[in-house]
């Protein structure tokens, strides 16, 4: 099979790995970004409905703690808007009591971006060759040569697609499903792997939701629409639109654990039997729904993925690495950001510090 050369072979089409793209393409470097996906984005996924964008994977920045999220939205002309906070909060027991308590005010403030988080990557993908990114192109190996590197695409039970030689890699996947979906040719050390499989992959056990209205009901009895839930289906919710945003929404995680999930319509149907215990009748009457379980996303969540992480995990680099094979293989992804892992701070850090 004939081997195609690059010079750079970015592997995961997230938003770490998008950003990196960007960063090579402004200085006219020569490489090719692959993924395994049929769109880009990764964990970034954002529905549009009727000029409405529904955030179903990472929906907050922070203005005052993500200096280069924010220097990435001006340079690329987007728009934020602050979390609908004004307003009472809903709690409800264990025993499905629901009660009206006191907001919880995000604090630094988040904020949400106009046009949802997936604005950042159309725009970040504009300023990349298009025959640079290369869909449904899973990576099965890495190889180490002597110079360079080679990568195999395909999957690992079947014949390749197709071979790729590169003087360096950029492995922007969590490490997590690195560790349990490529093949590493040498071996990585024991201790780098395991690691890589410590490392929880932010989102991978988490289910979010997203229901549209017309009108906001809530807002005009006093609620913010925050919520929480000890029964469930839905553990958080919040208000998922603008001061001014038509429709409106209402958007939460799921704090079932994803073992025992059902499937999706019959969460569908539980989350909106729950909602009017909180918000009112017409709550339960959404004019559009969606969901997404990323446990159940095969290029996100492995099966050490089932048990949510209900607190945001403690992200480093692998092993304390951030390059390896005498600098031809280099670490990106937020979860193995320096600072703010598991955040989109953290993914535009990593990537940075790979290309440099």
């Amino acid at each position: 099979m004939h081997t195609e050369k690059v010079d750079t072979i970015i592997i995961g089409g997230g938003l770490s790995g998008i950003y990196a793209a960007s960063l090579l393409a402004a200085k006219k470097k020569n490489f090719i970004l692959l993924e395994a996906r049929s769109r880009v984005g990764g964990r970034i996924l954002t529905r549009e409905h009727q000029g409405f964008f529904a955030d179903l994977g990472p929906s907050w920045y922070w203005p005052m703690i993500n200096p280069k999220v924010n220097a990435l939205i001006q340079a690329l002309g987007l728009k934020g808007y602050p979390q609908f906070e004004k307003g009472l909060g809903r709690f409800q027991t264990k025993n499905g009591h629901a009660e009206t308590v006191a907001g919880y005010p995000m604090d630094p403030p988040g904020w949400r971006l106009a046009g949802g988080m997936i604005s950042l990557v159309k725009g970040l993908c504009a300023r990349v060759p298009k025959d640079a990114i290369r869909l449904n192109h899973p990576v099965c190996e890495i190889q180490r040569l002597d110079t360079g590197v080679r990568v195999i695409v395909g999957r690992l039970d079947q014949e390749p697609t197709c071979r790729l030689k590169a003087s360096r890699v950029i492995l922007a996947l969590p490490p997590r499903l690195a560790a349990r979906s490529i093949l590493f040719t040498p071996d990585l050390s024991c201790n780098l792997t395991q690691a890589m499989l410590r490392a929880s992959t932010w989102m991978a056990g988490q289910a979010k939701f997203f229901a549209l209205y017309d009108k906001a009901e809530w807002r005009k009895i006093g609620l913010s629409g925050q919520g929480f839930s000890l029964c469930g289906p839905l553990g958080e919710i919040h208000d998922g639109s603008g001061e001014a945003d038509r429709p409106y929404g209402l958007t939460g995680f799921v704090g079932i654990p994803a073992l025992r999930r059902k499937n999706k319509d019959s969460m569908i149907q539980a989350i909106l039997s729950q909602l009017p215990l909180l918000y009112g009748e017409g709550a339960g009457q959404p004019v559009d729904v969606y969901y997404q379980d990323w446990a159940r996303e095969e290029f996100t969540a492995t099966e050490y993925d089932r048990r949510s992480a209900h607190n945001h995990p403690e992200f480093q680099p692998p092993s304390g690495k951030t390059s390896i094979w005498d600098d031809s293989f280099h670490f990106a992804g937020t979860e193995t950001a320096d600072e703010l892992g598991g955040y989109l701070e953290g993914a535009l850090s990593s990537a940075d510090r790979a290309v440099r």
